[in-house]
């Protein structure tokens, strides 16, 4: 499925505009598209009738308030009771002015959720918590003319919050249409009051909650969290991404005309999608009945030492059960007595080890030469360590491999502190870091690469022409021309030996033949749905990645009936 950044987003609307379908009637589409999913969600969900479904919109200034009032226009006429409730001021946008004008002002309440200059100043002057204000009469006559003008402007204000309270918690529907896909910073306090008023409504977000960054995927203190958002043409980049995601609920993707011809615009500029099942239409690959080890690739594992040997069990049990006709595991003496019994389908190279029990350079790269030249894919670093030794057989593997290489965990620590070599690379590269990986890679904070996963990813594969995996949840696959985030796995996931698998399952996937892109979002989201799959079975909470091994049989067979039912 193709996502887009908020910036594309913006140039296929101007290009419709030229092809004919105009920012009114994307406006109106989306609107109408809005009110049918409240209106479906009123009649099946709640299974309320329209008279007694009350439908509270929180209205900004910009365009996403056009949509809500657009929306509003059709659930009115249907019997809808609907409120709208003015965030930050009326409309400025000409478009949403001209939406809101439409509507039938004897039908619907209109609340102002934003204070005027003069209250602001009142309060500032007063020196007081207008909340505190309260009326001097005990028996319901009008006190109006005990208070005095300060009193009045700060009473005034309580009653207008007042207001604004009792219809969201009375409302069935609350609809936020307060920013959109151009938010950044903080949200103002009031707004997050609104937000945080305690209701039952079901709660959805116009195109992305208010206070998300649609472009990063970080979210504002006090953001917006929806049951459902509504988002309209694509999703955009940053909902792919925690946190942001989390705040989002359900996403469901509204057509509002986009002419398909409108994407041509989009030729030749990096290339976003979502990882789907109709995405992996070529894997895995078909197994012809005459079929044999030598049709399915050979991984070789370079990974391991004495004291980190289930690190090189998992890569290559991930490789294994992925499809790999045959995967031979390079490493010291114990790791290989660990992994032949709990990988017996693999064969072995020992190689030599120093006296802590990790691989030595000078006696290992002659026969991992010759090892190389029978691989279709290397998987390396997997608990390798990172010493002298382990990072100049980092560095001779990505300078002299033939075939792709992964290169995971360790791998990655061997080459950080000098990370040219892979401008000598002869072939492609694969790296999957964890957040605080890359940001040893990149020598800053793990907050900034978190702010920033898909620029990290992208900006790190374009400037070595390799392909990121940059792990976690929203998991990020960036090559030079393309980004991919992944939807599939969980929490559970979370522990130490997940990624080993990992860079197994990209291994097998790139060895079948998948391609280094297309191969590497495959091995992502197998693994995820295996992670998946497990979690189900055991909760997250009792997970191993043992288990992610176990449950990739069941992932391939979600992948088959899925296709098999051309679903995605």
């Amino acid at each position: 499925m193709q996502i887009v950044t908020p910036k594309q987003m913006s140039r296929l609307e101007e290009r419709s505009e030229k092809l004919g379908v105009t920012k009114r009637q994307l406006m109106e589409n989306a609107g109408r598209e809005l009110a049918a999913l409240i209106d479906g969600y009123c009649r099946n969900e709640a299974q309320l009738p329209p008279e007694e479904c009350s439908i509270v919109f929180l209205a900004g200034t910009g365009n996403n308030g056009g949509d809500c009032f657009a929306a509003a226009d059709i659930l009115v006429y249907k019997g809808y009771m609907i409120t709208v409730i003015h965030i930050g001021g009326l409309p400025k946008s000409p478009l949403a002015q001209e939406m809101l004008s439409r509507l039938p002002r004897e039908r619907i309440s209109f609340i102002e959720g934003f204070r005027s200059g003069n209250v602001e100043a009142a309060i500032e002057a007063a020196e007081l918590d207008y909340m505190t204000i309260q009326p001097k009469s005990n028996d319901g006559s009008d006190d109006s003319h005990d208070r005095n003008p300060l009193e009045d402007i700060l009473f005034a204000e309580k009653r207008r919050m007042g207001l604004i309270k009792g219809a969201v918690v009375g409302a069935q529907v609350l609809v936020d249409g307060v920013f959109g896909t151009g938010f950044h910073g903080q949200l103002d306090k009031d707004t997050i009051g609104i937000f945080g008023i305690g209701s039952g409504a079901y709660r959805v977000a116009v195109d992305i909650p208010s206070g998300g960054n649609s472009s990063a995927g970080t979210a504002a203190a006090g953001i917006f969290k929806a049951d459902e958002t509504l988002t309209f043409g694509f999703i955009k980049s940053g909902m792919s991404q925690f946190p942001l995601k989390k705040y989002c609920g359900k996403v469901t993707v509204a057509d509002i005309g986009i002419p398909k011809s409108a994407l041509d615009i989009l030729d030749g500029e990096r290339k976003y999608i979502r990882i789907e099942r109709n995405f992996l239409a070529a894997y895995p690959p078909k197994r012809e009945r005459d079929a044999h080890k030598g049709c399915f690739g050979t991984v070789l594992v370079i990974a391991g030492s004495s004291s980190m040997r289930g690190a090189a069990a998992f890569a290559a049990l991930g490789a294994l059960r992925s499809g790999a006709g045959l995967v031979r595991v390079a490493s010291v003496e114990k790791c290989i007595d660990t992994v032949s019994v709990l990988a017996p389908e693999a064969t072995f190279i020992e190689l030599e080890s120093d006296d802590y029990g990790f691989m030595l350079y000078d006696s290992s790269k002659d026969v991992l030469a010759e090892a190389m030249k029978k691989a279709d894919a290397v998987v390396i670093g997997c608990g390798m360590g990172v010493t002298p030794d382990t990072i100049e057989l980092t560095k001779f593997v990505a300078q002299t491999a033939e075939c792709p290489v992964i290169i995971d965990a360790d791998g990655i620590n061997c080459i950080a502190k000098d990370i040219n070599i892979l401008m000598k690379k002869q072939t492609d590269i694969v790296i999957t870091p964890h957040m605080g990986e890359m940001a040893r890679l990149l020598n800053c904070s793990t907050d900034m690469i978190a702010e920033n996963r898909l620029i990290a990813a992208e900006k790190y594969a374009e400037q070595f022409g390799i392909t990121v995996v940059l792990k976690g949840a929203g998991t990020v696959v960036a090559d030079s021309h393309s980004t991919a985030a992944n939807h599939t796995g969980n929490a559970g996931m979370s522990v130490g030996g997940s990624g080993d698998v990992l860079a197994g399952v990209i291994g097998a996937a790139i060895a079948q033949g998948c391609g280094i892109f297309d191969g590497t979002c495959a091995g992502v989201y197998m693994h995820g749905l295996a992670g998946d799959a497990a979690a189900q079975k055991l909760g997250m909470e009792a997970m191993l990645p043992r288990d992610i091994i176990a449950n990739l049989p069941d992932a391939f067979g979600i992948l088959r009936e899925k296709k098999n039912n051309m679903t995605v």
